[in-house]
């Protein structure tokens, strides 16, 4: 069973743990601020197995994090161990070019409580916190302003740009999902030269104020709006950074 106490001082959370909206939206922020978004253990050949036994343990007994298969295969496991009704949901990430992925591409989540809600911890510099599953609604977080827009048979998730234009960042159905479902997509992220998780190390968390980000050697710091960016000089600069900023040791 999951030992959810273990989990929750993982994520450094001390409220309640009843299933209510309040409890989850602070549950999904402190999730993004504590187990980064990164992918180290592709670079290092390390396999990255779809399940539960593997992801909660990464994140809760060593400290790391994961990708979108592990950090949402993992926030579902504790938000069911709370009492939340959870939904996997496959989402196909938009393309630079236009179009978008193949289906499980990626694992979002769908909590219903009164309503219906988004959540996602595993996508990264996204929304901080759950976005109600509802269309054409504007929905402002201090880290921007997402929707939910319907398109033939999909939904879309898109974020505003700062020209005001809305770009859309996946789109998916309702359709309840296994996470063994996602497993040979997540092989093709691990192993496909066409993947973006082979072709660079990223290490990545929201903070407080901003965002903190590891790009290969380039560290990147978001402070209220204000981006600063240095190159590491080298690999040892790069594990300490990792250590002084994610507390990863690999």
């Amino acid at each position: 069973m999951l030992d959810t106490a273990a989990y929750l001082r993982r994520i450094r959370y001390t409220g309640p743990v009843e299933p209510t909206m309040e409890t989850l939206r602070q549950l999904h922020r402190r999730h993004m601020e504590t187990v980064p978004f990164e992918n180290l253990d592709i670079s290092l050949a390390r396999p990255i197995e779809v399940e539960e036994t593997a992801s909660v343990p990464k994140i809760v007994e060593r400290h790391r994090g994961g990708f979108c298969y592990e950090l949402n295969g993992a926030f579902a496991a504790l938000l069911g161990a709370l009492g939340f009704r959870v939904t996997l949901l496959s989402a196909r990430v938009a393309r630079a070019n236009g179009g978008y992925g193949a289906e499980f591409d990626h694992l979002a989540l769908r909590v219903d409580l009164d309503d219906p809600w988004l959540a996602d911890v595993g996508f990264g510099d996204s929304f901080a916190e759950p976005l109600r599953l509802q269309p054409d609604l504007e929905q402002r977080q201090d880290v921007g302003a997402f929707r939910i827009v319907v398109e033939a048979e999909s939904l879309l998730m898109q974020q505003r740009q700062p020209d005001g234009s809305w770009k859309p960042e996946y789109a998916f159905t309702l359709t309840a999902h296994r996470l063994a479902d996602f497993r040979a997509r997540c092989r093709y992220h691990q192993t496909s030269p066409e993947s973006s998780f082979t072709q660079r190390r990223i290490c990545s968390r929201l903070t407080p104020e901003g965002r903190i980000t590891l790009s290969e050697r380039n560290l990147i710091v978001t402070t209220n709006g204000n981006r600063e960016e240095r190159l590491l000089a080298s690999e040892e600069e790069w594990s300490a950074a990792l250590r002084q900023y994610f507390e990863i040791v690999l």
